[in-house]
């Protein structure tokens, strides 16, 4: 299997990272989460010959879709989601009243997402894994050494759980059983902050270590 190629751009008040995932041998590509940053991701797919052939959404927060509109018009691609996050997508305007912001209805979803499916872009392809606990309908993307993993863990933190739909108990348990079993090496790019990896995040994230998040089994 190809090399797949991952760019990221934090963009927003929220400061969310938008993702940019190309096949090196075809340059296809998928644009995972179109937040703020997406104009960045659609000129950095320009400069690298790459054509965005799926829109990924690991979950429907507002920060996770305000560039949604504006990719789909620039590339015409396909958009994918959980269904557990329908109710989410479909009150997008009033999520960003919430934060005192405005945005317009989102364009339709085009297709869903399922645990186990297999999103393939050219020669490469990202295993999608439900991760609920942040969100209902909360997806990870795992590749061979690497996940794109939305807002389910970050670096010395996990995703907030007081929103709709949030449940701490749901989150750990998702972490545990397809994250942590994910291989030490395996880098991770969340949707805020920098890339970490699992190894990392095992041995030192205040919420995974057994004193507190877990009980030490991966």
């Amino acid at each position: 299997m190809s090399e797949t190629i991952i760019r990221g751009f934090e963009g927003g008040p929220f400061a969310q990272n938008t993702y940019l995932a190309v096949c090196a041998e075809t340059r296809a590509a998928l644009l995972v989460d179109a937040g703020a940053a997406v104009g960045r991701a659609l000129a950095a797919a320009r400069a690298l010959g790459a054509t965005v052939e799926r829109i990924v959404l690991t979950h429907a927060h507002v920060d996770h879709v305000d560039g949604l509109a504006e990719a789909k018009a620039a590339t015409g691609a396909p958009i994918y989601l959980h269904p557990a996050d329908r109710a989410l997508y479909g009150a997008a305007p009033t999520q960003a009243q919430w934060f005192g912001l405005r945005m317009q209805p989102l364009p339709p979803v085009d297709a869903e997402l399922a645990h186990g499916d297999v999103v393939r872009f050219g020669a490469c392809a990202l295993e999608v894994r439900h991760t609920p606990g942040h969100a209902p309908g909360h997806v990870v993307l795992v590749g061979d050494g690497l996940a794109l993993v939305g807002d389910t863990l970050f670096q010395g933190s996990i995703g907030r759980t007081d929103l709709p739909g949030g449940d701490f108990a749901q989150l750990i348990a998702a972490i545990r059983s397809q994250l942590l079993t994910l291989p030490d090496e395996t880098l991770l790019y969340p949707g805020h902050g920098p890339e970490t990896t699992v190894g990392h995040e095992r041995a030192t994230n205040p919420f995974l270590v057994p004193s507190y998040g877990w009980g030490g089994v991966a």
